[in-house]
């Protein structure tokens, strides 16, 4: 079952496409991947807790490095989990592609 099935043919875009998937790289190094409507009101919760993921506990995110927009929220879902599984040498390609931020 492919995203494409999701295309509205007059806009050429997925309805309820308003999701980004987004990685921060965060001051130990590390790189968290999420997805949200609204990634600088995320990123801003990420840096207060408790609003943030409990992964920042103990890291303080630094940058939005990458993000991909356009997505409705499975295909967000769908999109964070494949980059989930990703090594972090390729998660690190990633962030150095064009789409990089």
């Amino acid at each position: 079952m492919g995203c494409d099935t999701d295309l509205n043919p007059d806009l050429g875009t997925i309805p309820g496409s308003n999701w980004t998937v987004y990685i921060i790289r965060c001051d130990d190094g590390s790189l968290y991947t999420g997805i949200s409507t609204d990634v600088a009101r995320r990123f801003r919760e990420h840096l207060e807790q408790p609003r943030g993921a409990r992964y920042f506990n103990g890291r303080q995110p630094l940058e939005v490095a990458w993000r991909e927009d356009g997505h409705s929220r499975s295909s967000a879902c769908r999109r964070e989990a494949a980059i989930k599984k990703l090594s972090r040498d390729e998660k690190l390609k990633l962030v150095g592609s064009p789409q990089g931020v």
